[in-house]
């Protein structure tokens, strides 16, 4: 069976309650006030195993149980002076107490009781300070009382330190876990846009390398074809979908110069509206007549792609006459992200 930190640990803590109970009860001289006696270590027993055993859904002791630790340790070294002679109050089975006390304050610090671990043990000196010298009561236990309480605050520090480390660690492992997953989804895109440029351009240039460059006004045709495709998928994929590939194609194929920019435009836009929005623009292309067309997904609160057509083809004078001004916008109600209705331009 497994075996968890927290279960070892409060194994050892049961064991050394039950050693210093068994221990203060191993009378080798009679008590003046033996129902003193035991009700210190009845007291002992009681609030030790409400500070091991109460709440194991946290680690932090409850108040309530950290108070009665906090009374413990004034309660039972007073009990036990008064059961005992001044004479017998340096005996071995005495000083049980020391320990036993000591072990509540260890407990306390390891779950996260920190002050009121720290203050249990100085009761606990000065209690036993009372009963004995103080030399005394660091000679029979209170230096080790001490020492144990200090490597528990250390360790639990340590372990918490430990944690958080454990902690940032599984958040770069994650981090670089994503970053990984989003280089492999962008090395398929390329290996998609190569395998793509390969099936577009890869006719096209065996006929051109076949006719060493002597090619047809058809032949040129396809070159210049391919040549758009290609750039449309390096500036603008998220753009097309079929329908707009070959809206593009027929505005190119009967003498239309097309210009695509993605800049982003659909960054932040769900699937199902970025289907309707390529849509809405291979309707607007298969509309448009314009000689000079130009598409531009840019970032935008209210429009999504902003579909531009020109009358001349750029070497004209009458190539600043718009003749297509179309805006599709990021929502399908036509809002804005803050909930405005942006101004609608019909198409001239």
């Amino acid at each position: 069976m497994n075996r968890t930190v927290r279960s070892v640990a409060t194994s050892l803590a049961v064991g050394f309650a039950l050693y210093y109970a068994a221990r203060a009860i191993w009378w080798i001289s009679q008590p003046r006030e033996p129902l003193m006696m035991v009700l210190a270590i009845a007291v002992f027993l009681v609030v030790i195993n409400l500070a091991i055993l109460g709440s194991p859904s946290s680690v932090k002791m409850p108040l309530s149980t950290a108070l009665a630790a906090l009374g413990a340790s004034v309660v039972v070294p007073a009990a036990v002076g008064a059961a005992l002679a001044p004479a017998d109050r340096v005996l071995p089975f005495a000083t049980w107490y020391i320990g036993a006390v000591g072990l509540i304050s260890v407990v306390c610090i390891v779950r996260r009781r920190f002050w009121i671990g720290w203050a249990v043990l100085l009761l606990l000196i000065a209690g036993a300070s009372l009963n004995m010298s103080f030399l005394k009561t660091l000679d029979l236990g209170g230096i080790g009382s001490i020492m144990w309480v200090v490597v528990a605050q250390l360790l639990v520090m340590f372990w918490d330190r430990a944690i958080r480390d454990t902690e940032r660690l599984a958040e770069i492992q994650q981090a670089v876990s994503a970053w990984h997953a989003t280089q492999l989804v962008r090395q398929r895109e390329r290996r998609l846009r190569t395998q793509f440029a390969l099936a577009v351009a890869g006719p096209v240039l065996s006929r051109v390398v076949a006719s060493r460059g002597s090619l047809t006004e058809s032949e040129r045709l396809e070159a210049r074809l391919a040549e758009g495709r290609l750039r449309d998928e390096l500036r603008g994929a998220d753009l097309l979908n079929d329908a707009v590939r070959d809206a593009i194609e027929a505005a190119r194929r009967r003498g239309a110069v097309v210009t695509v920019f993605d800049e982003g435009g659909l960054d932040g836009i769900d699937e199902e509206r970025r289907i309707e929005i390529r849509d809405e623009l291979a309707d607007v292309l298969a509309d448009a007549h314009a000689g000079r067309l130009i598409i531009r997904a840019a970032h935008d609160d209210r429009t999504a792609v902003t579909v531009v057509g020109r009358v001349g083809s750029g070497s004209t004078p009458d190539d600043d006459s718009v003749d297509v001004w179309h805006e599709i916008p990021r929502a399908s109600d036509g809002t804005a992200s803050d909930g405005t209705i942006p101004p609608v331009a019909d198409d001239r």
